[in-house]
């Protein structure tokens, strides 16, 4: 796993909830005073939700401070090993440099409706116990994949070019493309 490149923003976001940790327990020294149960409890309490806000925080940043977009992405099915290859470019449209990107692909046979065969809603289960051969011919409508495709980084206003290749099952047929771009 690519850990994320941390901005100044990140490193302020940590302190802060360092330092509200901190103003916490000794908050919860002065309360408990002798209790040592409550002041643990305290203690813990204040750890779990500084945690929570940290966390919370730095991946509310990754999402708005790493920003990149998709340039003239094409695609083209390959028949010789039934693939399908996209090419394009990725842009860094934000002000910080990005660890890496991420392509999550998805392609759906039949995806904008129509072609369907007759009895493909209605299947009946009771055959299955005299071995019916349903599993045998089952064949995956959704080809989901995840490619990285900026490994290096990426700086404030460069441009890399980039391909995934993903399978391309023969039967597919009206198909539909979907893909998001994720950057950290």
């Amino acid at each position: 796993m690519l850990i994320p490149y941390f901005t100044l923003l990140h490193w302020l976001t940590l302190a802060f909830f360092l330092i509200l940790f901190i103003f916490l327990v000794i908050l919860s020294v002065k309360a408990a005073k002798d209790n040592v149960k409550l002041l643990l409890s305290m203690i813990i309490a204040s750890f779990l939700v500084t945690a929570f806000g940290a966390v919370l925080g730095v991946i509310i940043l990754e999402k708005y401070t790493k920003k990149a977009k998709l340039l003239d992405v094409s695609q083209r099915r390959v028949l010789i090993n039934e693939t399908l290859v996209l090419k394009g470019r990725v842009k860094n449209i934000g002000k910080f440099k990005i660890n890496y990107c991420k392509l999550e692909i998805k392609l759906v046979n039949n995806g904008w409706g129509g072609g369907f065969t007759k009895g493909t809603f209605f299947k009946p289960g009771g055959l299955n116990l005299f071995g019916s051969k349903d599993k045998e011919q089952k064949r995956p409508n959704i080809v989901k994949a995840t490619r990285i495709i900026v490994k290096d980084g990426l700086l404030p206003g460069e441009v890399k070019n980039f391909s995934a290749v993903i399978p391309y099952p023969p039967y597919f047929k009206n198909t539909y493309l979907n893909y998001k771009l994720y950057c950290h």
